[in-house]
């Protein structure tokens, strides 16, 4: 019987199933738990201190034309921010002129199927995840759900993990949301 080398996605699928100490397991679960409960809360400027000053934070444009490997466009975004352009949006929210969040919206993350990965440097681990938002504004009767996937990379620092890189898979092509005004 031939030995035959396995394929790239095959590799990565063993390498995702590969045991991850738990401790970094439950330490990468907390971060994601804390990181949900702080924006749900409005804590954004607490949030903030989560994301490493490197932060790439990008939301990939999603084509329903093509074929599932190549829908996501990882050149064309709906958003594209570093941890300057996070600010900068925190900023224009305590202004009271940022009308995508007037009345300001009432969240609830769900966060799960948080699968870890070591990188070939210590300090920097690979997370995906799902999350699912629920938004509500002020006194309407609409609610939206946001379903994505996260693809993220972790610092992890003395001060407790960083967030270094998020891209954010939105499920829907079309969004139902009126607007992105919440971070996912």
């Amino acid at each position: 019987m031939a030995i035959t080398e396995a394929s790239p996605e095959a590799t990565a699928r063993v390498d995702a199933m590969a045991p991850v100490d738990p401790e970094l397991l439950a330490t990468v679960n907390q971060f994601l738990a804390l990181e949900a409960k702080l924006l749900d809360e409005g804590r954004e400027e607490d949030w903030l201190e989560l994301l490493d000053e490197d932060l790439l934070y990008v939301v990939p444009i999603r084509l329903a034309t093509e074929d599932r490997a190549d829908e996501i466009q990882r050149g064309a975004f709906r958003i594209r921010d570093t941890k300057y352009h996070v600010r900068t949006r925190l900023q224009r929210l305590a202004t009271g002129h940022a009308y995508s969040e007037i009345p300001p919206s009432r969240t609830m993350r769900l966060v799960g199927s948080v699968l870890v990965q070591r990188t070939a440097d210590a300090d920097i681990v690979d997370v995906t995840s799902a999350l699912l938002v629920y938004r509500q504004r002020g006194i309407d009767d609409h609610f939206d759900l946001i379903p994505c996937r996260r693809n993220d990379t972790l610092r992890l620092t003395a001060q407790g993990p960083r967030l270094l890189t998020r891209e954010v898979i939105l499920t829907e092509v079309g969004i139902a949301t009126p607007n992105l005004g919440v971070f996912l």
